[in-house]
């Protein structure tokens, strides 16, 4: 697998595909630790090594083991194993949550849900199941005309494969109707798609269907933060990604994602990068 994805990947960086979802990833040297959202999906590292802080845990995943996102998380991710004659080697399939949940109750699986406590990654031995359906993936790349009608088939396959096996219980907290998790889950991807607007606390419990401080509680379990705080994550990092990528300047960057004071957005900005948003930026455009 790993020599497969070696011979696509000629260039170090993250590198989308023809394959909805589907990333292969690529680094010749260990990297700083980088703030990033790892969405619902599957992480299997090919070669070479990898880190994952989740708040305060950090988890570790090296060839033979896949790590399961159950729900969109900030995380600070590095490279900690990678040279030039053995780069690290990694694959990233993000699903659709929806999708997730119609394979779940086609598998009537809801009712198998255990009571253990619910943690949004984990990291298990990588099933072999899945590991062959990668790479019946991967090996699809070289058959564009074939990507449309057997790729949807494989991720489908894919799916099926972690709910039955040990990352199971884990997804079905946040696909099983009526659950906390699955509550909290709504509730962090409508945060991804309205992080500008103001928070009402109140609000969202409400929706979730909980008391405020159930909410906050249950919230916190689920991704390790407080909404305020994930709300914040998902700013600065949306105005990151706009310096970076778009040129553009930092007071209007922090507006655009949410901010009407600029020196709350730089403080805070420093606060979680370490530097200024300028300085930030070009340290980040010169690695």
């Amino acid at each position: 697998m790993a020599d497969a994805v070696a011979r696509i990947l000629r260039t170090d960086g993250d590198h989308v595909t023809a394959i909805p979802g589907l990333s292969l990833h690529r680094r010749k040297a260990a990297t700083a630790p980088m703030h990033c959202i790892y969405g619902l999906g599957l992480g299997v590292t090919l070669q070479g090594c990898k880190q994952v802080m989740v708040g305060e845990e950090v988890l570790t995943y090296a060839p033979g083991q896949s790590m399961v996102t159950s729900v969109d998380l900030p995380v600070i991710s590095n490279v900690t194993q990678a040279s030039v004659a053995r780069p690290f080697l990694g694959i990233m399939l993000t699903f659709d949550n929806t999708l997730v949940m119609q394979v779940a109750e086609r598998m009537q699986l809801s009712q198998r849900m255990k009571d253990d406590g619910f943690r949004p990654i984990t990291v298990q031995t990588l099933d072999t199941g899945v590991l062959d359906a990668l790479g019946r993936l991967v090996e699809l790349l070289d058959e564009p005309e074939l990507l449309a009608p057997i790729a949807p088939l494989i991720c489908r396959e894919i799916i099926v494969r972690l709910l039955s096996g040990a990352h199971g219980p884990q997804l079905l907290h946040i696909v099983t109707a009526g659950s906390p998790s699955q509550h909290i889950a709504k509730t962090v991807a409508w945060l991804k798609q309205n992080f500008h607007r103001v928070l009402r606390m109140d609000d969202l419990a409400v929706n979730a269907h909980m008391s405020p401080s159930t909410f906050r509680q249950h919230f916190r379990a689920v991704t390790g933060m407080s909404p305020l705080q994930y709300q914040k994550q998902l700013r600065l990092q949306a105005a990151r990604q706009l310096m970076l990528s778009q040129n553009v300047d930092a007071s209007s960057a922090g507006g655009l994602v949410g901010y009407e004071s600029s020196s709350q957005f730089s403080r805070e900005y420093s606060r979680l990068f370490g530097e200024p948003p300028q300085r930030d930026i070009k340290r980040m455009r010169l690695q």
